[in-house]
């Protein structure tokens, strides 16, 4: 299999950093939707990271919906809790820290890619304005498992959550455009800076090339 895309893009990120926690074996293939368009193109027609391009030829693309394929059926488990409200709150938790990457990676295309004077103040503040709703409340999952003494957000066990609210938050503090706070947020901070010394962590470092 290969995974298409830069780790910039922490959809791309969040993918690979599952497939290690899973041990799937994959090849990794560096192409920017801006930088190698047409390249990126022949593979998968809509240009969309990240891509996973299965061992048959078959394309999957959408960070969770690439996910659910590997988990049911390559590695045959799971990184989401088996009781149905830890799953449910997982849902709830993974869905604010997807949000949060959203509508980064949509500041940067509006303030990146488009001329200033084509830039439309009102929906860049409503932009700014669901960022820091998501990154309360991502602040408030964090503080409340740390609360209650768990290890991870929703007990001893690392599950997709954590790796989607960690990633988020790297990747937040890597775009200067938005970049929250650490000192607002510390329990988020802290949280994510724990992930990131785990070795599937490491070995995916977020590195300095075109944003997803």
């Amino acid at each position: 299999m290969q995974l298409i895309g830069y780790l910039d893009s922490p959809f791309v990120r969040r993918v690979a950093i599952t497939m290690r926690i899973l041990g799937i074996g994959y090849e990794h293939r560096e192409l920017s939707i801006f930088r190698h368009f047409e390249e990126f193109r022949d593979i998968n027609p809509v240009v969309k990271v990240p891509t996973l391009v299965l061992d048959d030829g078959g394309i999957l693309i959408d960070s969770s919906l690439i996910i659910d394929y590997l988990e049911t059926h390559i590695a045959h488990r799971s990184l989401m809790p088996a009781d149905p409200e830890m799953y449910r709150a997982a849902l709830t938790q993974i869905g604010i820290a997807l949000v949060g990457m959203e509508k980064v990676v949509q500041l940067v295309y509006e303030t990146g890619q488009r001329p200033d004077e084509r830039q439309h103040g009102p929906w860049i503040n409503r932009l700014e304005q669901q960022l820091q709703g998501a990154v309360k409340l991502m602040e408030s999952f964090v503080s409340a498992s740390a609360a209650c003494g768990d290890n991870w957000l929703l007990g001893p066990d690392l599950t997709q959550a954590d790796i989607t609210m960690a990633v988020a938050w790297r990747f937040m503090q890597h775009i200067d455009r938005v970049k929250p706070d650490p000192l607002e947020y510390p329990a988020l901070a802290a949280f994510s800076a724990r992930a990131e010394t785990l070795p599937e962590f490491i070995a995916c470092p977020l590195n300095d090339r075109d944003h997803p």
